[in-house]
């Protein structure tokens, strides 16, 4: 089965070599008087981390692969959680018994990010102060806090070692950042259709997608939550969001100029281009799985991303890394993430003088090509496992 749905969302291409069934656990930590205290010193706790494994941990404790997912995805990477799902985890073409994450070989973990509604706290979990939903009183979160939520996760699982963080789009700015904050236990990176920062161009989009939500009268201050939702503010979010994933070339070939009647459409604005009920779709899709404050949160810890803040330069700030070996692999039709960004992480690298592969795909979807185009990239993320 196939099923092409472009957008950083689960996308179902299943095949041989499946994980099988899969169950999403809990880790809590962060019980008040104890928080957590976030980069920008405010203070969470209660946390719940939403995480999955594949694989088994060998007796060493060094055959560990964690997976970071990009911005709306979840722990489910792999396999189904129960013989009724329709659908197996996101990347389930990547990790499975003989797969580029040969879970025969690794002991696999993904967790769902801090923010998120996936089962890991966010705005729509229950403030326990209030005994309501955070709303917008959810407090700012980083990347940087995300890795040290994921690293709680991996203390409580006795995991001191990683051999490898495989990361795409925000998930590469989740690995790049675990390398940054705990080097002494990363041994190497597979950075997927990412950056370093968010461009100038990624955050103006964002800002029209929150705009968008925060204009919605169901919004009403992120205090939606046992009322009408901001359905059609998150809605169009997630329609000039889903463009970014997409590239001009698949757009012409998947749709053209193709339209529901070419002589409605010019004197009916209800007449529609293929195109436009394709966002739609996908607009509407998206308001039934996602939750509206979450995308809000999430894309502004995408913007204030900078893996060189405070530091001089890019290079400056990667001299923190002990990394052994990189991966860095970008895509063709990326508008999103250009290769230009993956070079400038390829060459900071360099200059500290870690050994890094770099490769750009040619691939015709954009930026979800790293979800689509698996068959490129497999044997990348195989060759490159097998040599450390």
């Amino acid at each position: 089965m196939r099923k092409e749905e472009l957008g950083e969302s689960p996308v179902v291409i299943t095949q041989d070599g499946s994980v099988g069934l899969v169950e999403t656990r809990y880790y809590n930590f962060a019980d008040p008087p104890d928080r957590f205290v976030l980069e920008n010193g405010r203070e969470l706790g209660p946390i719940t981390v939403a995480y999955e494994t594949y694989g088994e941990l060998n007796k060493a404790r060094d055959n560990v692969i964690l997976i970071e997912h990009a911005l709306t995805a979840s722990s489910h990477a792999a396999g189904k959680n129960s013989p009724e799902d329709k659908n197996p985890g996101w990347w389930d073409v990547m990790i499975g018994p003989g797969k580029a994450v040969d879970t025969d070989k690794y002991f696999v973990i993904c967790s769902n990010i801090l923010g998120s509604c996936y089962g890991t706290t966010g705005p729509s979990s229950v403030n326990p102060e209030t005994g309501k939903p955070y709303g917008a009183s959810f407090p700012i979160v980083s990347i940087r806090d995300i890795v040290r939520v994921q690293y709680q996760l991996l203390k409580h699982l006795g995991i001191d070692n990683i051999r490898g963080i495989v990361g795409g789009s925000m998930g590469g700015m989740q690995a790049i950042e675990w390398a940054l904050e705990y080097p002494d236990m990363v041994d190497s990176l597979l950075l997927i259709a990412t950056a370093a920062k968010s461009s100038p161009q990624s955050i103006a989009i964002h800002k029209v997608g929150i705009q968008a939500i925060m204009d919605d009268p169901n919004w009403n201050s992120g205090n939606y939550y046992g009322s009408d939702i901001p359905e059609k503010g998150l809605s169009i979010a997630r329609m000039l969001g889903h463009i970014t994933y997409l590239s001009d070339g698949w757009l012409w070939e998947k749709f053209g100029r193709k339209q529901d009647d070419p002589v409605e459409i010019k004197s009916n604005l209800n007449s529609k281009f293929e195109i436009e009920k394709y966002l739609e779709y996908q607009g509407s899709k998206f308001v039934q799985r996602f939750d509206a404050n979450s995308y809000i949160y999430i894309m502004r810890t995408l913007d204030l991303y900078d893996a060189g803040e405070g530091y001089p330069n890019l290079i400056e700030s990667f001299k923190r890394i002990k990394t052994k070996k990189v991966l860095v692999v970008s895509y063709s039709s990326d508008w999103l993430y250009p290769s230009y960004q993956s070079h400038e992480l390829a060459e900071a690298l360099e200059a500290n003088n870690i050994d890094v592969s770099y490769n750009e795909i040619d691939a015709p979807y954009g930026h979800d090509s790293f979800l689509i185009d698996y068959k490129k990239l497999n044997p990348l993320i195989n060759s490159f496992l097998n040599s450390l």
